[in-house]
């Protein structure tokens, strides 16, 4: 057994950024939490924050591989692996509009995937959206809810599986909304055109989250509150892109402050293959290229995010002057406990490589795995 201890300046336990603690560690997982004048002489200090890796509920690709044009476990595995590189150490592989074998082979391949590291479950986004409002989705695969998409569900729950589907009220029924929430999954609205009324009906059937909030949604205005008002006025959990491109910051400000509830927001990349890979991808056979920091189509529209969530919380701090204890909930705690997953959220009892130090400016500075001295590590 090898003991070694770490002072950071500050810890983020799920809940709160606490001083004066240090971690007991024993071979490499944290074994305890004491007071830091309890430490021995010696103890590793590290500047900034010690905090539990973030968690990602909207991941296309990383690391040149897309889900969509490769729906298998290898590849949950090597995007799980580059988000981990980059302080994301739990996400939901994101399948989005596509032909139905795509799907049948992202379930498959989820199914088989249970249990390896990083890979939380699936987050099937379309196809029952709206074609108005289905962004860089391609229109040939939008579709009514069908039976198929509610049996793979049930088979992933059946295993298990956390599922995130997101679908367009217009495009499903009530009764489908609620056999869908009935299994279990996170019913979450998104791409849709749909009124405010409507996507309170289905908020009242089952559904109980909103995906990347504004973005492809009908939108607030006086007399016609849409998506995006019922959203902000409802308690159900609502994604965010905080890249300063999807969505302007007064908006985001704007959200955070308006709804009803705490810890309700959460962030998401809706990263793409340029994560920690090459400029640019393949997508229905169209070149999707970075440029200027925004991924776009061959029409124009934005084809995902290169964005990470460490940079998310970043910007959270940084540009928007959020509390660092909310943006890393944000990043961490709402997420995961949305997908049940409650033990991500902790310090204790963890792996050093799910752990995250960040710096003074709230940046992803390595694992806290990479801190452990040599000797320890033999």
């Amino acid at each position: 057994m090898t003991e070694t201890w770490f002072s950071p300046g500050l810890v983020f336990d799920g809940e709160t950024l606490r001083g004066g603690l240090a971690l007991r560690v024993v071979d490499d997982h944290v074994a305890g939490l004491v007071p830091d004048g309890q430490a021995p002489a010696g103890s590793a200090r590290i500047p900034g924050i010690v905090a539990p890796g973030f968690i990602d509920l909207q991941v296309n690709g990383g690391g040149g591989v897309l889900l969509n044009a490769t729906p298998t476990v290898e590849a949950m595995e090597r995007i799980a692996q580059a988000h981990r590189g980059l302080g994301t150490v739990g996400i939901l592989p994101t399948v989005i509009t596509d032909a139905s074998e795509v799907l049948d082979r992202a379930v498959s391949a989820a199914l088989a995937a249970k249990g390896r590291p990083g890979i939380l479950g699936l987050h099937i986004e379309g196809p029952h959206i709206s074609v108005p409002r289905r962004g860089t989705h391609a229109s040939a695969h939008v579709r009514p809810f069908d039976p198929a998409t509610l049996e793979h569900v049930r088979r992933l729950r059946a295993a298990d599986i956390p599922v995130m589907i997101t679908l367009a009220p217009e495009a499903a029924s009530p009764q489908d909304i609620a056999a869908l929430a009935g299994t279990g999954a996170v019913v979450s609205i998104g791409h849709s055109d749909a009124s405010a009324e409507e996507t309170r009906t289905a908020l009242d059937a089952g559904a109980s989250c909103f995906t990347h909030l504004f973005n492809a949604m009908s939108p607030m205005l006086n007399r016609a509150p849409g998506v995006v008002g019922a959203a902000i006025n409802s308690t159900a959990h609502a994604g965010l892109i905080v890249d300063g491109i999807h969505v302007a910051d007064e908006m985001i400000a704007l959200a955070l402050r308006a709804r009803p509830v705490a810890d309700r927001m959460f962030l998401v990349s809706d990263a793409m293959p340029t994560v920690g890979g090459p400029d640019h991808f393949s997508l229905y056979g169209q070149d999707m290229r970075l440029q200027d920091g925004r991924l776009v189509n061959s029409e124009g529209s934005l084809a995902g995010a290169h964005l990470t969530q460490a940079m998310g919380v970043a910007r959270l701090v940084n540009v928007l002057g959020i509390d660092p204890g909310v943006a890393l909930k944000m990043a961490l705690t709402v997420p995961a406990r949305l997908m049940g997953r409650h033990d991500l959220t902790t310090v204790e009892g963890r792996a050093l490589a799910d752990l995250i130090v960040l710096d003074a400016s709230m940046h992803h500075a390595g694992s806290l795995a990479d801190r452990l001295p040599a000797s320890a590590r033999a």
